[in-house]
């Protein structure tokens, strides 16, 4: 259940074991890929370039995508364990972590996932999104942080060789935005960032990255994270670097903030402030107050600190950390026992940490305990392949094949060059739909 990289690297782990297999690869979004399509920036080509091997395993005889199904309302455990010999869940973690500050829920303030679900175009957000603020505060210094930080920041021109959705570059091209600021609690040495994305918000030639020589501070658990980290050293040379340059000119400016705490985001009917304390290292990497605030004048609040797991129907859920219980995939009940052929990989098993890679080996272990298990998991009733498309079809599930995303993909490819560019993604679900199945359509 979920056709984002975890799901498909699973299946194509599962197809290289010496077991014969059939899988079926369900999406609850009428297009494959998951994070990929829905979760990396538009600017971010390089590692949309996953998708070619994704695609690859798709291919495959054994595998056969089956999209626009939800798990929970179209389709549910019993259905598939009467089906399936085994069900792995790869879901993912779509849903914003909460921050629980005082007017963090006042117009203006928004999730950093709910924006990056509209400038990646999901079906299920709406189309347009306010761009009214000059100023705007990120929170959080993790690389989702950095990609709201740099696509606010960005003149939407800079976008138009990518794959964004026309309804993004036009919201995009009439935001008003001039300043954006990204707070940290903690140091730069604590920063999530990863060197690569970090280096490219200096990319733009409209974009003024500023650090701030106070903010860069470092403590004995700071000298060794850096110490023992070839990655946290490459990125406070960086900071290091922009913090020491005479700031330039260019026309919008990007600011990170270290040793800023949000306490506060300030307004009646909407944001007009954010609330900080300060913060100093507390000898060990951690961070404490000061007791001295700062008021900064902004209009939008993005809070980026993370993402969590959605609860799945009648699977166990730990609700503070977003994620299915298991022991090396194999899906626990409340009273720690093994729920029999039920599995978990990716986001969903293990939070939303690590980049897309690191999915692989959660996919491996999972797929090995599956594989341990096959003597005792409990064939299902209705093997037949063509089974569960009767049953799709007596619910009237309007699903998507590969063959169908094959149709949308040269459908969005075409508009792109007709264009002038790489992609235009289609954003709405029924035109989705509608192209998967070859109907005819009427361009909006």
């Amino acid at each position: 259940m979920g056709a984002g990289p975890a799901g498909i690297y699973a299946a194509d782990i599962l197809t290289k074991s010496d077991t014969p297999v059939s899988i079926d690869l369900f999406e609850r979004l009428p297009a494959p890929y998951g994070l990929i399509r829905y979760g990396v920036a538009p600017d971010h080509p390089r590692i949309k370039q996953i998708v070619h091997a994704l695609q690859r395993v798709l291919e495959k005889p054994e595998i056969r995508l089956l999209g626009n199904v939800h798990y929970g309302l179209d389709i549910t455990l019993e259905d598939l364990r009467g089906h399936y010999d085994a069900v792995i869940f790869s879901t993912g973690a779509s849903k914003d972590r909460d921050l629980e500050i005082p007017g963090i829920r006042l117009p203006g303030s928004y999730g950093g996932a709910d924006f990056v679900s509209w400038y990646d175009g999901h079906p299920d957000v709406p189309r347009d999104w306010p761009l009214t603020a000059r100023s705007v505060a990120v929170l959080g210094v993790g690389n989702v942080a950095l990609d709201v930080a740099r696509i606010l920041a960005k003149p939407a021109d800079e976008l138009l060789s990518t794959e964004i959705p026309d309804n993004v570059y036009r919201g995009l091209a009439a935001s008003q935005v001039t300043d954006v600021h990204v707070f940290g609690r903690r140091g730069p040495a604590q920063a999530k960032f990863t060197p690569l994305e970090l280096r490219e918000l200096d990319h733009s030639p409209n974009v003024e990255v500023l650090v701030y020589p106070e903010d860069i501070e470092f403590d004995d658990g700071s000298m060794t994270a850096i110490h023992s980290s070839n990655q946290v050293r490459q990125v406070v040379k960086t900071l290091q670097d922009w913090a020491i340059r005479d700031p330039g000119t260019r026309p919008r400016r990007l600011h990170l903030h270290f040793l800023h705490r949000p306490v506060e985001v300030l307004g009646a009917g909407g944001v007009t402030g954010l609330r900080t304390e300060r913060m100093e290292l507390d000898g060990n990497g951690g961070a404490r107050g000061t007791g001295v605030f700062h008021d900064w004048d902004v209009q939008a609040v993005y809070r980026a600190v993370g993402y969590l797991g959605s609860h799945l129907a009648d699977l166990p859920f730990d609700h503070s950390t977003g994620t299915v219980p298991h022991d090396a995939g194999r899906v626990l009940d409340q009273d720690g026992q093994q729920l029999p052929g039920c599995y978990v990989t990716g986001w969903i098993k293990r939070g939303p940490v690590g980049l897309i890679g690191h999915t692989k080996g959660d996919a491996l272990e999972t797929i090995g305990s599956l594989l341990a298990d096959l003597p005792t998991l409990r064939e299902a009733a209705e093997p037949d392949p063509s089974a569960i498309l009767d049953l799709l079809e007596r619910r009237d599930i309007h699903y998507t094949t590969h063959e169908g995303w094959n149709r949308l993909d040269v459908h969005e490819l075409r508009l792109g060059d007709a264009r002038g560019r790489e992609r235009i993604k289609v954003v709405s679900r029924e035109e989705m739909l509608a192209i998967s199945r070859d109907e005819v359509i009427h361009a909006r």
